[in-house]
């Protein structure tokens, strides 16, 4: 990465998830690379400095881990203990290299003025619904405040009797994670320049594809092989990511990560790397599943003054401009948003269910904690939850 940085572009994606893999990060080596972490962080930093909102998910924690007990082993002259890489091993070696590696991205975006947050996700985060409206609002709100979420998965618990809560590996983690937020683009950060149609360490007439349209047996017959050697993934998995980011209207490029400004010239719209289009409308895909009258589960019905803030667009359902609701909903159903006089304004994902709301209707929000005992918001739907008929 070196070379003049990037004059600035306008951006064309505005809502990012940067997935940044093992063998980037450690730069070939056995530890963490710091210039390399540095200057995706710094390429990051920029963005968000731009009015981009970008989430960062880091691969790289049981490498740093490795690194370091192979070091205090090299101490102690014992260096048989982390010989095996079974599941025990790997939670030590990711419990040890989470602390490093999270203090390092820290480190380095304090450096650059941007402050970071770290989350931690299994895949019984994002099935169980509540689990799923938790890290969506957190995520979306460290975003607005432009906090750069730093994500990983939980390696610590998902021990081997709870393998079905593994993600498995972190492409497949940035995927979920750019349907969680809702991102513009998936941004996975490799040690190649992109898919190619062989294996170009091994066949010297492989050629790099640019653009992907759709996610065929040609594409993922080019995409087989195995992980790098430090990392859980492969190709394989980063076409996995892409149909599932697809799917929902997001944008995905597969990119050298080691490449000068290669974040930036991304978020700008230049071509790089290689390119999956959209296979939906994301917004209209999210619309469609909120709008459904089959989701809703209640109704919530709103005073003139809410119906207003709320058709000028932008604005979230406070309680103090909920009349009462009907039908028993739980906290992250779907409910629909009527007048008072029946008229369908919106839907949208509770924050509370029903019982709760009726409580809170007609109170402003400062009066949640007195009238609950608890919050989970000041909002009975928050704005990025909500879309207008």
């Amino acid at each position: 990465m070196t070379g003049e940085r990037l004059q600035p572009q306008r951006l064309l994606h505005r809502r990012i998830v940067v997935k940044v893999g093992s063998n980037v990060l450690t730069g070939g080596e056995d530890g963490l690379h710091t210039p390399t972490i540095a200057a995706i962080a710094t390429q990051v930093a920029d963005l968000v400095r731009r009015g981009a909102q970008v989430a960062l998910v880091t691969s790289g924690a049981v490498a740093a881990g490795r690194h370091r007990l192979r070091e205090i082993e090299a101490l102690r002259d014992d260096a048989s203990k982390l010989a095996p890489r079974d599941v025990q091993s790997r939670q030590v070696a990711a419990a040890v290299g989470q602390a490093r590696l999270m203090a390092l991205w820290d480190a380095l975006f304090a450096e650059a003025g941007v402050a970071v947050g770290q989350a931690l996700l299994t895949r019984r985060d994002l099935a169980d619904r509540l689990g799923y409206l938790n890290a969506r609002n957190t995520l979306l709100a460290m975003l607005d405040l432009g906090v750069v979420p730093v994500i990983n998965e939980n390696d610590v618990v998902s021990v081997e009797e709870l393998q079905d809560a593994r993600i498995g590996d972190n492409d497949n983690l940035s995927a979920q994670v750019a349907n969680l937020v809702d991102a513009d683009l998936l941004l996975l950060l490799t040690d190649i320049a992109g898919l190619y149609s062989a294996d170009p360490r091994r066949d010297p007439e492989a050629r790099l594809i640019e653009r992907v349209e759709r996610i065929d047996d040609v594409v993922e017959a080019a995409a087989a092989g195995g992980a790098g050697t430090r990392g859980t993934g492969g190709m394989t998995t980063k076409v996995q990511a892409a149909r599932i980011a697809t799917g929902s209207g997001t944008h995905v490029v597969i990119a050298d990560g080691r490449s000068r400004d290669i974040v930036l010239r991304t978020a700008a719209g230049e071509p790089v790397g290689t390119h999956f289009l959209p296979a939906g409308d994301r917004i209209e895909s999210r619309r469609r599943y909120l709008l459904s009258g089959l989701q809703a589960r209640g109704r919530v019905i709103v005073d003139a003054g809410a119906a207003g803030a709320l058709l000028r667009g932008g604005n979230s359902l406070l309680p103090a401009g909920v009349l009462r609701c009907e039908g028993t909903f739980q906290r992250g159903d779907v409910v629909q948003v009527v007048t008072a006089e029946g008229r369908h304004l919106a839907s949208g994902t509770a924050n509370y269910a029903s019982d709760e709301v009726a409580r809170i209707a007609g109170k402003q929000s400062g009066q949640i904690v007195d009238l609950l005992g608890y919050e989970f918001g000041e909002e009975v739907i928050h704005r990025n939850n909500l879309v207008l008929v």
